[in-house]
């Protein structure tokens, strides 16, 4: 199961319409916030948009309840519901958590997962380097998410999943917004290709450390786009290297 193609399903006892279409529109709402259609600090006016995505209030509020539990939207006094903004030390310390996440992972997901499995993400590489040579950056950034959650799946530890599930949400416009340049687009791509042969030989403990300094990576990507000052990038490349 992956953030962007698969949710979770109905709640019991929930009318499984209006609970689909909530889950839709929290799905809409990540996908204008990673993109800065909606931006950190601002206000989301439910009647703004409900004519906007053209959906009812009622579910409407049910998707916003849903972001504010992953951590993309807070409720302020006397502002209502606004889109989160992280400080550029909380984007670090999520990375670092997000890192050693992942490196678990890829380890537990050399040792648990099935040929099968293994072969799917090998797949959704390949569709994610055919959206990069079309430089279809949105889909190239959905395949980039699913593998790995894949990967994360692979490691059969529902726990880890959760956790990963939760956190990498709240790191989704950012690791987004890190994905703007030609080099560090190229370098992306390169490094899926070695987490993809790395899974296949099953070498857990080089794939655990390949994948831990690529969500490090996040960090020096977004410093172009705003997401840290030059200070807490020198800070964050000197604890990377170390």
């Amino acid at each position: 199961m992956t953030n962007f193609e698969n949710e979770q399903d109905a709640l019991e006892g929930a009318d499984p319409n209006d609970e689909l279409l909530s889950i839709q529109i929290a799905q809409r709402l990540r996908t204008l916030i990673a993109t800065d259609e909606l931006k950190p600090g601002e206000r989301l006016r439910e009647r703004t948009l409900a004519e906007r995505l053209d959906v009812s209030r009622t579910p409407l509020r049910e998707a916003l309840k849903e972001l504010a539990g992953d951590g993309l939207v807070v409720v302020l006094p006397k502002r209502g519901a606004v889109v989160a903004e992280l400080s550029p030390a909380q984007i670090a310390e999520k990375l670092d958590v997000l890192g050693v996440i992942e490196a678990f992972g890829g380890e537990m997901a050399c040792r648990m997962a099935t040929d099968a499995e293994i072969a799917e993400i090998r797949a959704l590489n390949h569709e994610m380097h055919a959206a990069y040579e079309r430089r279809d950056r949105m889909n190239y950034f959905r395949l980039n998410q699913a593998i790995h959650t894949s990967i994360i799946a692979a490691a059969k530890n529902s726990t880890l999943q959760q956790v990963h599930e939760r956190l990498n949400r709240q790191l989704y416009r950012y690791r987004f917004q890190g994905s703007v340049t030609s080099e560090t687009w190229h370098t992306a791509i390169d490094e899926h290709e070695e987490i993809v042969r790395l899974l296949s030989a099953r070498n857990g403990a080089t794939l655990g450390e390949l994948l831990r300094r690529h969500v490090h990576s996040t960090w020096e990507q977004l410093a172009p786009v705003g997401g840290a000052d030059d200070g807490e990038v020198e800070v964050r490349a000197n604890v990377t290297n170390a």
